[in-house]
């Protein structure tokens, strides 16, 4: 049994274990984000210079003890960004107001009733507002924006209805409350903007561009991983895990995106800047992350495919996973640097025709003289790659879209953009699984025959003699046909 002395050791150790751990706990918090530093340095600033309120006696004689909301109103307005401050301020700011001028009319009305009919109706008023008030809070588009500022108005509109009742002053009252909150508010906002300012739409616009890259990191080290190009038993795991970050992260770029909505033009952002646009993309990588934390249980099944069928595929899933790679680099750099992602379309297209002709050797009897429990793991690999080129695809356009409607500019100039390989407008498409793959290569339109029954072979069916300078002509059918 353990005794008395022992207990009380074995608290007084483990207590100084955390005290000693404590100053590391600070450090590694400060180096993080060193901007957490900043900001509650900007809060004590904050906080310091209302309280002047108090010090003096010329502004303590004018506005009372009504100086202690402009304190109040720092602490709770002032947030880390400057749109969940500019947000939280304006919501507080005109809560206020218009719950003081309701509750005053209020006031007013129920005191023609009388002694006996005043308080019935003040009453009546109250639950009347709060009841209304509390409702409107359930709408999703409303909380999301306006759910701090319904509860001042439904905390002011209370206070001075119910206080008006027993206080004569109620005007002056309610005057000066607003007057303190309202620079409360405005301090908590000039120092949040001039001073270090933490935008939340350069928070989310680097969020979404590293999340699209950790979803090609972890790609980059899946291929040789998987096919165990480089054997090194000894050497640590390649593949990044980083992505699984994604899986969670609806809340954060959600908020972050509600309060880059407040926030004037700054920087490369303009005004209206298309923010939820940004959540469709978040969406988009959070879907590929899904599949990719599929792919990541790939590598530690217990069902292991032999190495000679493994190797049938292996060329197709390197090409796959590399170009897959390189097109997510690709569109990661054009979100951070806002250009349009035209460097990824080459990629892009790769990475379809690779997906294509794994397809095709799934299609073909990989399966034939083998045991089919043996290939259900490498099939399921697979088309687990084959779904992200389709996801890829699919946050490429997004981004392209974003590209249109933020108006990415290029930092190409005309001669280069004009020398960038361009398809062929009339290309026909081939769908297979939902995966379009163009039926013609850049800067190529001719005609070509597709066999179907084996491994894509991408090569010319006729010989087409064409004497007119055009990028991209269709092919007359009276022309004669020479086979090679």
């Amino acid at each position: 049994m353990v005794s008395l002395s022992d207990k009380k050791e074995g608290i007084i150790s483990r207590s100084w274990q955390r005290l000693n751990a404590f100053p590391g706990k600070i450090k590694k918090l400060g180096q993080d984000d060193s901007r957490r530093i900043t900001h509650s340095l900007k809060v004590g600033l904050a906080i310091t210079l209302v309280s002047f309120f108090y010090y003096f006696e010329p502004l303590y004689s004018g506005f009372g003890v009504s100086a202690m909301w402009a304190v109040l109103t720092v602490v709770v307005v002032f947030e880390f960004s400057v749109g969940a401050t500019l947000g939280r301020g304006l919501n507080r700011g005109l809560a206020t107001f218009m719950a003081g001028a309701l509750g005053f009319g209020a006031h007013r009305l129920a005191s023609l009733s009388g002694n006996k009919g005043e308080p019935i109706l003040l009453a009546l008023f109250v639950f009347i507002i709060a009841a209304a008030v509390t409702f409107v809070r359930f709408f999703p588009r409303i909380k999301a924006r306006y759910d701090y500022g319904l509860l001042i108005f439904i905390l002011t509109f209370c206070m001075i209805t119910v206080s008006g009742y027993r206080d004569d002053e109620l005007l002056e009252m309610a005057h000066k409350r607003i007057w303190t909150i309202l620079i409360g508010g405005f301090t908590a906002v000039a120092v949040c903007i001039l001073i270090f300012p933490v935008w939340a739409g350069d928070d989310l616009h680097n969020l979404v561009a590293n999340n699209i890259e950790k979803l090609a990191i972890f790609l980059e080290g899946f291929g040789p991983e998987y096919f165990k190009i480089l054997e090194d038993e000894e050497a640590p795991k390649k593949v990044s895990e980083g992505y699984k970050s994604l899986l969670n992260s609806k809340q954060s770029e959600e908020s972050l995106a509600n309060f880059a909505r407040w926030e004037p033009r700054h920087g490369k952002f303009r005004f209206r800047h298309p923010w939820k646009h940004y959540l469709k993309i978040a969406s988009l990588t959070r879907q590929c992350a899904y599949r990719i934390e599929a792919l990541n249980g790939c590598l530690n099944e217990e069902t292991q495919t032999p190495q000679e069928i493994r190797y049938k595929i292996e060329e197709a899933s390197i090409k796959l996973c590399s170009e897959s790679v390189n097109t997510l680099k690709e569109l990661a750099l054009a979100v951070r640097t806002m250009t349009p992602p035209t460097s990824a379309n080459q990629h892009l297209i790769s990475s379809k025709i690779a997906a294509k002709n794994l397809q095709s050797m799934l299609n073909t009897g990989l399966c034939k003289e083998t045991d089919l429990l043996e290939v259900i793991p490498v099939a399921t690999m697979a088309y687990l790659l084959v779904d992200v080129v389709s996801c890829t695809e699919k946050i490429a356009d997004s981004i392209q879209e974003l590209a249109s409607l933020a108006k990415f500019k290029s930092t190409k100039k005309p001669e280069e953009r004009q020398a960038q390989p361009n398809l062929c407008p009339n290309r026909s498409m081939q769908t297979n699984s939902g995966i379009s793959i163009p039926a013609a290569q850049p800067n190529l339109c001719y005609q070509r025959s597709m066999q179907r029954n084996s491994s894509i072979s991408i090569a010319p069916h006729h010989v087409i003699k064409i004497h007119q300078e055009s990028p991209c002509l269709s092919v007359d059918p009276t022309l004669s046909k020479t086979t090679v």
